[in-house]
């Protein structure tokens, strides 16, 4: 029987992203340059470190889990990518004995750091049993801890010109930052959709016992979803820092509220087992939106805030709604 299409149901679904490209809409008809290419591309750069954040963050939220740390932890990585690529000419090294190195060493050095704090969430959640509220919140706070002992809480800058140029630099017309995002959605499209670690991923969201009593290593495969996350926040602080040319503790803070909404938005339900890739995309795209559209209109940064608030709030209650439904 073919299905028909109920537009009131579409439009409650689909609330915010629906008022966000009427809002878009309207800010392009009401100010200049809103529908040039450099805001275009403007939007491009911000939203691609936002998008590996948010896909990272999607398979804790899947397995009916969230991590808090991920803000902290993009923070750290962008610390730790300052301290191995400033110049060697920077008088305020903060590793004046460490030797020249490429940013791809650099790079995948800070993977595997922030991988390892993954892995300890994953192993907290998994075989501790603690929820994931609370052992990434507990995550969260020692990683700030860390990264404020490493920096002695000092703003870093002085970067490699190569470091620069990853964030600054484009193939032709696309920017550096784009093909990383592209590459990290590929992979998280296959990963998602054609492999066992998908399905099982699917599977423990929907129903952890029941994957359990299916033969799912669940501990295994929460233990890899949290090292995935990890290595995602890494390669993300590592592209913010670039493209913020310096990183303090400061740098990365409230990034996992936005990834979580955003996933949200997307259609990755809180209550776990459902989310695809493009609907992550749409979510940071509808997030970066938002903010670029009230900054052209003129509004004031602290009302930007309340709106952001006001969308995480709207986005679960939406999600939470269509939960209740199915029930």
């Amino acid at each position: 029987m073919q299905k028909t299409f109920n537009l009131k149901k579409f439009i409650s679904n689909n609330a915010i992203i629906i008022l966000i490209i009427l809002l878009a809409l309207l800010t392009g008809l009401t100010t200049k340059n809103f529908f040039k290419l450099n805001n275009f591309k403007n939007l491009v750069v911000n939203v691609s470190p936002r998008f590996i954040i948010a896909c990272g963050v999607s398979g804790c939220l899947i397995t009916k889990g969230t991590d808090l740390s991920a803000g902290r932890a993009v923070g750290l990585a962008a610390c730790l990518s300052a301290m191995l690529l400033q110049s060697l000419d920077y008088s305020a090294r903060m590793l004046p004995w460490m030797p020249d190195i490429p940013w791809p060493v650099a790079l995948v050095i800070v993977v595997v750091i922030m991988g390892c704090f993954g892995g300890i969430n994953g192993v907290v959640v998994s075989s501790l049993k603690v929820p994931p509220f609370i052992a990434t919140l507990g995550m969260q706070t020692i990683i700030y801890g860390l990264c404020s002992l490493i920096t002695n809480n000092q703003p870093m800058g002085g970067y490699k010109s190569s470091y620069l140029k990853v964030a600054s630099g484009s193939l032709g017309p696309i920017p550096y930052l784009m093909i990383f995002a592209v590459v990290v959605g590929v992979y998280f499209w296959f990963l998602y959709n054609k492999t066992r670690h998908g399905k099982y991923m699917y599977a423990i969201g929907g129903n952890e016992s029941a994957a359990q009593v299916a033969g799912v290593n669940v501990k295994a495969s929460l233990i890899r979803i949290y090292v995935l996350a990890g290595c995602m926040y890494a390669l993300a602080g590592f592209l913010v820092g670039a493209k913020a040319g310096g990183a303090s503790t400061a740098t990365g803070n409230g990034y996992e509220l936005e990834a979580i909404a955003a996933c949200t938005i997307g259609g990755v339900s809180a209550n776990g087992g459902v989310g695809r890739v493009g609907g992550i995309l749409i979510g940071v795209l509808v997030f970066e939106i938002l903010k670029i559209c009230l900054q052209f209109l003129g509004v004031d940064p602290a009302y930007t805030y309340i709106a952001q608030g006001l969308v995480i709030v709207i986005a679960v209650a939406l999600d939470l709604r269509k939960y209740l439904q199915k029930k």
